[in-house]
């Protein structure tokens, strides 16, 4: 039997960059709630956003393609790692950042 932890949940801060900020009613800063099931397996930035989408549903297809990959206008990074997998852990406390590439010409 597997065995949880005491802790519920990890909230984690993402920030939002103006592009997708209509998906979150305009608010720059948003928190998620993600269940932690062991303290030694952080959530994973996948996990963070999966919870992002279902508070704001859309949001993370703007983000990763249909093949699970991110998209490359977009880079996120965890703390201040530039994250490009979306296994990479997010331990509790770690504000996740969205950046949205401009572009034109």
């Amino acid at each position: 039997m597997a065995r949880r932890s005491d802790e519920v949940a990890a909230v984690v801060e993402v920030l939002i960059p103006s592009p997708l900020r209509s998906y979150t009613g305009g608010e720059r800063q948003v928190r998620v709630a993600l269940p932690v099931l062991a303290p030694e397996s952080p959530p994973t930035l996948g996990g963070v956003l999966a919870a992002l989408d279902g508070a704001y549903h859309g949001i993370r297809f703007r983000m990763i393609d249909e093949q699970g990959k991110l998209r490359p206008h977009i880079r996120i990074f965890v703390g201040e790692r530039d994250a490009r997998d979306l296994r990479t852990p997010v331990p509790q406390g770690t504000t996740v950042m969205i950046v949205a590439a401009l572009s034109g010409g």
